[in-house]
């Protein structure tokens, strides 16, 4: 993929237009069967975009390219943090709130923001050295 071919906020676009039609077909196609109630079904929508939300700028920004060059298996530990991160969050959040009598879309953003800040601050606690300025803040 050329990075170049558009701007970093035309790639988060993409992936999270992308993730948010996966994370609803497995919705409607595995979980919705199982019998995971429909109030539930943004934690996996939330799970996606994280992904795309965290990657996206490791993937794009070049000082942030140092990333790729770990195991293979760490990487893969990276994403399950991250997962693991958003669906905690975001479920939290969501029980937490459910019953206070909140609109959906108050709900869904409340747990769209607990399940970010918890997968991002997983990642950030697994790879500090990829925020740090030049000044080593």
């Amino acid at each position: 993929m050329d990075k170049e071919r558009l701007p970093r906020w035309g790639w988060l676009l993409v992936g999270l237009f992308a993730m948010t039609i996966v994370a609803n077909l497995v919705n409607v196609f595995v979980l919705g069967p199982a019998g995971l109630a429909e109030e539930y079904h943004v934690v996996t929508i939330i799970t996606a975009m994280s992904l795309v939300l965290i990657y996206v700028g490791v993937w794009y920004d070049e000082h942030r390219q140092q990333y790729w060059e770990h195991r293979r298996e760490r990487i893969f530990g990276d994403v399950v943090f991250i997962v693991v991160g958003a669906v905690v969050g975001s479920s939290l959040a969501l029980v937490a709130i459910l019953d206070f009598g909140l609109s959906r879309l108050v709900q869904d953003v409340v747990a769209m923001v607990a399940g970010f800040l918890l997968s991002w601050g997983l990642f950030w606690w697994r790879n500090p050295e990829l925020y740090r300025n030049e000044d080593g803040l």
